[in-house]
């Protein structure tokens, strides 16, 4: 089992950047699959990002929405995933959340694919 813990949100106006931190339990990190989702309020959790683990050799995936804007990465030694974004627009002002789904070689988009959860934190971008 892994838990999940994010930090970094926050208010920013639009134009800036924030990098969002996700702290993982356990010894065994390097063998997830990572990812960030978000949920704007009323909508349903999309997915943001996501990286594959060692097994995929940490490849990345960038929701179109995302790309050219949101960074993914990860710290295997500190147990850690990242999500940098730059450029943020009003339309990004969501709850994003960080996820693990162990083992495979894929960078998962699906929200099912991920069996563990953090609580959550909030991104505001205001115009």
């Amino acid at each position: 089992q892994v838990q999940l813990v994010e930090s970094g949100g926050g208010c920013v106006q639009a134009g800036g950047s924030l990098r969002l931190s996700c702290a993982a339990s356990g010894h065994t990190f390097s063998r997830y699959a990572m990812g960030w989702f978000r949920q704007a309020q009323g909508k349903a959790r999309e997915f943001v990002a996501a990286i594959t683990s060692s097994w995929g050799g940490g490849m990345t995936y960038t929701a179109d929405a995302a790309k050219g804007r949101f960074t993914i990465s990860r710290d295997n030694a500190k147990n850690m995933v990242y999500l940098q974004m730059n450029s943020l627009k009003p339309e990004d002002t969501a709850v994003y959340y960080c996820a693990a789904a162990f083992g495979g070689s894929r960078a998962y988009t699906y929200r099912s694919s991920y069996a563990y959860w953090g609580q959550g934190t909030q991104v505001t971008v205001s115009s």
